[in-house]
């Protein structure tokens, strides 16, 4: 096994006002994804969502319901919880900033931007977003014809004595990293290229220093050192969760993330506030923050007047019809990762669905089974030579090296899944066609090419050991099913509890034993019929 690589992944915080729906499950899917696979390595992977948790409109909501703003957040903290458990995301922590362990943190953070004295008090007049919380800039706001670009509400204007952080201050720090320099020994990446390049356009308009603090929290909130009128501004508070939860003795050597995982709206707080920040805390920068785009239902923006929205209960509904990987390997192959919307339609779903699950990956791995069973008695025939078998295979399109190169890495730290995706769907694909191009099941029917059947059978079975291996982090339930029936249960053991695997050794050719029991069963997928 190589050398373990300290790995360490975030989602975004989820605001506690709701339960949670696909946009949450979304991140977090891909999150999860992305850190099962570095577990796939050997990489000693540290995975971070939680809830955010100290926004005005969380106590406003609580109020409403006759309720204090902690039981509400409770309530609703713990149906995400229950939600990601429920889904099977291997995050290794659940941080809500209503604990003890990060307001402590995030206090000691404060006192350390106001030593560096970038902190000041000032007063701040602007027009502000109170759905998302956030100031508006005049030209922004007057962009935006006043309204709020997320749910249109009219933006309210305020005036109120602040502390203000000097994000001004390191204004050319950021451009300069966000063109691809070295900044005091420091770097960091925006992705996409396109979202990265939004952030350097509005940067060269000119930064102005923001606030730090509110006014009016009604007790709801992380007070600001010697100053108990004000609270620590919700954004502030929520954006040091990141650093808070991995700093401590057993977990400091996480930092810097390599990967902050958020959506298209809130990604400015994460490319340009919070790099200035540490760098006011003399800490170390994350390495890359991603921003995907949002999804719509059925082409339309997901309302819930409409009856579009895709909430717990239609979530559950595909995973009770189709399964938990279905809407895995849905989530990771046709969601927003890029610059545009995704659409999540059911015909689409179904689509990709039969296509790709059950008539692909499903199919191909019962062709295999069912002719290993028929010939040779459900046990891996032996051939005679694995390195002419795998040529043979080649030879029909099947090709191991985009599957175990470098590139294969990169893709990943580039959180490009869905060309990962592609390129192991082509080599099953491949075996499909190596099938029909040997034809094993007309060969069989004369005793004398059993042998050259059992050779065409091992290569099939082994190729799909191997393309397997890399699909486990998007469907790890049905796959270990498949491992089960290829007599790979040692892989399972071994990834079991977020335990490493070995990626590089479990992927060579050869490693499936003749005379391994080839077990059939019911479809991985059976092909859904729509009613």
């Amino acid at each position: 096994m190589s050398t373990p690589q300290k790995f360490y992944i975030t989602t975004p915080i989820y605001y506690v006002n709701d339960r949670p729906h696909i946009g949450h499950l979304y991140s977090t899917t891909i999150a999860d994804i992305v850190a099962r696979y570095h577990r796939l390595r050997g990489d000693d992977v540290f995975f971070l969502t939680g809830t955010d948790e100290h926004a005005a409109k969380v106590a406003d909501a609580a109020a409403e319901r006759g309720i204090t703003p902690l039981e509400w957040a409770d309530q609703n903290a713990k149906a995400f919880q229950d939600t990601f458990a429920r889904l099977g995301i291997t995050n290794n922590d659940f941080i809500r900033t209503s604990q003890d362990r990060h307001k402590e943190k995030v206090l000691q953070y404060i006192r350390g931007l106001i030593e560096s004295q970038d902190v000041y008090v000032g007063q701040y007049e602007g027009w502000y977003d109170t759905g998302q919380e956030e100031y508006v800039p005049e030209n922004k706001a007057n962009e935006y014809e006043f309204k709020s670009p997320i749910n249109g509400k009219p933006l309210v204007r305020k005036a109120e004595k602040n502390d203000f952080f000097r994000l001004s201050k390191y204004q050319d720090k950021l451009l300069a990293l966000l063109q691809g320099q070295e900044v005091d020994g420091r770097r960091f990446d925006v992705q996409p290229e396109a979202r990265k390049n939004e952030v350097i356009a509005r940067i060269k308009e000119g930064l102005n220093d923001v606030p730090i603090s509110r006014t009016g929290s009604r007790g709801w909130g992380i007070p600001i050192p010697n100053d108990p009128d004000q609270t620590i501004y919700v954004w502030i508070d929520a954006l040091f969760n990141y650093l808070s939860t991995v700093d401590t003795d057993s977990r400091r050597g996480y930092w810097p993330a390599q990967v902050h995982l958020i959506a298209k709206d809130i990604l400015w707080f994460h490319a340009v506030i919070w790099p200035a920040m540490l760098m006011a805390l003399d800490k170390p920068l994350p390495a890359l923050v991603y921003a995907h785009s949002f999804w719509i239902s059925e082409g339309q923006k997901m309302s819930k007047s409409l009856g579009n929205f895709i909430d717990l209960e239609k979530i559950d509904h595909y995973v009770a019809t189709f399964s938990l990987d279905a809407l895995r390997y849905f989530l990771a192959t046709a969601g927003p990762m890029g610059t545009t919307d995704s659409d999540f339609a059911e015909a689409k779903f179904i689509d990709v669905y039969n296509s790709d699950l059950a008539n692909t990956l499903g199919n191909c791995f019962s062709r295999i089974s069912n002719m290993t069973n028929r010939y040779f008695g459900g046990k891996l025939p032996k051939t005679p030579d694995n390195d002419r078998g795998l040529i043979l295979l080649q030879e029909h399109g099947f090709s191991l090296t985009p599957m175990l190169s470098d590139e294969r890495n990169a893709k990943i730290k580039a959180l490009n899944i869905v060309g990962h995706t592609n390129e192991v769907f082509a080599s099953i694909r491949a075996i499909d066609q190596y099938i029909e191009k040997t034809q094993p099941f007309k060969l069989a029917k004369d005793p004398a090419n059993l042998p050259e059947v059992g050779t065409i059978l091992y290569n099939c079975a082994e190729a799909m050991r191997i393309a397997s291996i890399l699909l486990w982090p998007i469907m790890p339930t049905k796959i270990e099913q498949l491992w089960h029936r290829i007599g790979c249960d040692h892989y399972t053991q071994a990834l079991a509890n977020n335990g490493p695997g070995d990626l590089n050794a479990w992927t060579q050719w050869g490693q499936l034993q003749p005379g391994t029991p080839i077990l059939q069963g019911d479809p991985l997928f059976p092909r859904h019929q729509v009613k």
